[in-house]
């Protein structure tokens, strides 16, 4: 994964996870990788993931079965949404309007190419 310097890293880490929940990569009830795991996979020390994983699980979105591991909420979908659309509408929606407006371009514009985008999904 490449980190960014504008977020600190866990929160960028909690947004992958998120985005994973979301795609149903990550099952709701499923267990998640370890804090090791994880470490592992994304090349971070541990205490970065451990970092991550108390913020999503104060945030409800993925719990801690002592000695079995984590695991996504129940509600995890519900929760995971709730928490990117948050962060969406307070961090990047603002950028994006910001830019919009310095570029002059109309709610119009941002519909049709919106339309256009959906006809012709960027690849993944």
């Amino acid at each position: 994964m490449d980190f960014n310097d504008q977020q600190a890293i866990y929160l960028q880490i909690a947004e992958l996870i998120c985005e994973q929940i979301l795609l149903k990569r990550f099952k709701e009830d499923e267990r998640i990788p370890s804090v090791r795991e994880m470490a592992v996979q994304l090349e971070v020390n541990p205490n970065t993931v451990m970092r991550t994983y108390e913020f999503l699980q104060a945030k409800n979105i993925i719990n801690n079965k002592r000695g079995v591991g984590f695991f996504v909420a129940t509600d995890g979908i519900e929760k995971a949404t709730d928490f990117r659309k948050k962060e969406f509408l307070e961090n990047e929606l603002p950028k994006i309007f910001k830019t919009a407006h310095l570029l002059n371009i109309s709610f119009d514009d941002l519909k049709e190419q919106f339309r256009s985008s959906e006809n012709h999904p960027p690849k993944a």
